[in-house]
Formats: structure tokens, sequence, C-alpha cells
């Protein structure tokens, strides 16, 4: 049923903030940085800027851990799309309404607006898929705004799962989450687009590897125990 008033979407954005914030509020996480500057706590201390990126499936991974006013996320005008920053913003996200596919120029023109006010953060195979694939929207952003690509890979511990696209993990309550950062990936100024399908490659196979060191790395704390 889709959700139309305004007082009604205000109290499910609430609702879903405040689910977030106790159910992965109990994750146990662990971080590794192939470039500690690239970890948001180190790049706002030393007033770097980053395009993050990361798969749909693991959105409350950074929805709850790196929910930071500076932080502008790019959600799609699909039908859920008011649900959804009604829930971020309450989580402290900014939000930038649009995709590569529908209202991009006018995402284009606002994150270029808030491009000195922080950093942006993109699903780049969001909102429809395919799965862990990275849509050339995010190559042309990070090359029109200047701004490196941080892909990372993160993982939750025996997490349910949607029968959805991108079979969306939602964490169980105590357990643990890892998170995988590469070095950031600089998208050449002007790329044209033989050069935006070479960094689109890139990044979604920086990002898979990340995925896969991610998903192997949760598995050993379970192993511990």
């Amino acid at each position: 049923m889709k959700i139309t008033h305004p007082a009604l979407q205000s109290a499910v954005g609430a609702a879903g903030a405040f689910a977030v914030r106790k159910l992965v509020g109990t994750t146990r996480f662990h971080f590794r940085y192939a470039d500690p500057a690239a970890d948001p706590a180190a790049a706002r201390r030393l007033g770097a800027r980053y395009i993050y990126a990361f798969f749909h499936e693991v959105m409350l991974f950074p929805a709850y851990y790196w929910a930071w006013p500076e932080m502008n996320i790019l959600i799609s005008d699909h039908r859920d799309g008011e649900l959804i920053t009604r829930v971020v913003k309450k989580l402290g996200f900014g939000v930038v309404r649009g995709s590569t596919t529908r209202g991009g120029a006018r995402a284009l023109r606002e994150m270029t607006r808030r491009v000195d006010q922080g950093h942006l953060c993109v699903t780049p195979d969001g909102p429809k898929g395919p799965r862990r694939s990275v849509q050339p929207g995010l190559i042309y952003l990070s090359s029109k705004l200047g701004l490196p690509i941080v892909g990372a890979g993160m993982a939750f511990e025996r997490p349910w799962r949607a029968q959805s696209w991108d079979r969306f993990a939602v964490p169980r309550p105590f357990q643990t989450a890892t998170c995988v950062v590469p070095r950031p990936i600089v998208v050449p100024p002007d790329a044209d687009r033989d050069a935006i399908e070479r960094y689109r490659l890139e990044v979604e196979q920086s990002m898979n590897h990340a995925m896969i060191e991610a998903e192997s790395w949760v598995e050993t704390f379970k192993a511990r125990r």
C-alpha cells in the first residue's frame, strides 16, 4: 500500500529510523581500510570529500554507521523513495532525489550544489539492479564533480535475506558486521564514453572483490565462537 499522507509518511520515517537504530545498533562493526584517510571520520577531520558507494543490499550498514549531516545520499524517484527519504533523514543523512534514469539532471545539479558540504553516497546497483552491478552514472558523477570513488564491501553475519532482486540483508541482533574499503578510485575529469566504461568495470570489480573479502572475513568471527 502506498502511503501519501505527509503525517503518516513522517510517522513511518520516525518508526523506521528507530527500528534501524535498535536493530543495527546491537551489531559489532569491524573495518579494514586500504587507505586510512578514506575512513569517513578521518576524511571529515582532513576536509577530504568522496563519493561513497555501497551495494543496495547492505544499505542498513552505512545507514546506521555513516549517518552524519555531511553525508548526502542519492535516493531514486521510484514509488517508495519518499518513505526511504523520511527514514534516512531521521537517521541523519542529507538526501538528494533522483537517479541516472529518473531525475538525473536535477540530481546532478543538486549534488554539484552540495559538493562543498560533505560526502555523497550512492548505491550504484539501485534501485532495480542488476544486483552488485555498477551503473555508469556513478562514474559520470565522479568525473563531473571531481570526487574520488570509495567503493566499500560490507557483510553481516548470518543476515536475514529478503526475497527481492538484491536479496536485501537484515542483520540479526548482536552479530558481527565487516566492512572492507579499497583505495579510492580517481576518475579523470570530462571522461569520455570509453573511459567511463573502463572505470565502471574497475569500480565494479573492486567493489565485488571487497564484498567477497568482507563476507569471508565475517565468517571468521562465527568460527571463533
